[in-house]
């Protein structure tokens, strides 16, 4: 299984050459760790949450959603998503699963774009939605290091990217994960497992889906009372 993602990670690696003129923002890919024990935390994850019995920690991406690390630097950013195991002091999740989070695609504040793992391959960041969103991660998001136009920007042109690639119907904001309840997206089995999100703010999100209208996303939700 292992050695199935490192040939899907060298497909999307060449695939990059060739599709990041396309994004007019080079993607770069910087892997997180993604051994043998993130690959069966993973299976555990869809399985557990989701009731998808896997062989293969595989998606088809339906939405993409936003976030904002409020994590100060790309390398420390980085360093969060990077090992495979969650740290002990995520006490709000970590009875959940020992899978640690992360993201498909980390964005520096400069716009700079990285890919952290093929967008096909699942990874933790939303309740209820990993087994089919790309996650997209925004470095800072603090009130004293917001985020910056270069940062909607590459967002706008990493969303219109993916949404030629696969079949995207939503684009949200982290804040919004809830609305899905009682959508057919929506697998969560765990009824005690919710957290409150602000990320990646409203401001920003308005930004992106501004920039991304040709795309024709389906409208979030509205929050069940």
């Amino acid at each position: 299984m292992v050695l199935t993602f490192k040939k899907c990670f060298k497909i999307v690696i060449l695939l990059s050459v060739f599709v990041s003129c396309g994004v007019q923002n080079k993607i770069i890919d910087k892997p997180i760790v993604f051994n043998e024990e993130r690959n069966e935390l993973t299976l555990e994850y869809l399985d557990e949450h989701y009731g998808l019995k896997q062989t293969e920690p595989t998606i088809v991406p339906k939405m993409i959603v936003l976030h904002w690390t409020v994590i100060p630097t790309l390398e420390q950013s980085y360093e969060a998503f990077k090992n495979p195991l969650l740290p002990n002091f995520r006490t709000e999740i970590n009875s959940a699963s020992a899978l640690n989070v992360s993201s498909q695609f980390l964005v520096d504040r400069d716009g700079t774009i990285y890919r952290l793992m093929p967008e096909t391959t699942m990874a933790r960041h939303v309740i209820g939605l990993n087994h089919c969103a790309i996650g997209i991660e925004n470095v800072g998001g603090s009130k004293d290091l917001p985020l910056t136009e270069l940062q909607v920007k590459a967002n706008i042109k990493l969303v219109n990217y993916l949404s030629k690639q696969y079949p995207i119907e939503y684009l949200i904001g982290h804040y919004e994960y809830s609305n899905f309840e009682g959508h057919p997206l929506w697998l969560e089995k765990d009824n005690g497992y919710r957290t409150e999100k602000t990320d990646p703010g409203k401001t920003f999100l308005e930004a992106v889906k501004a920039g991304t209208l040709k795309n024709d996303f389906k409208t979030t939700p509205s929050k069940k009372k």
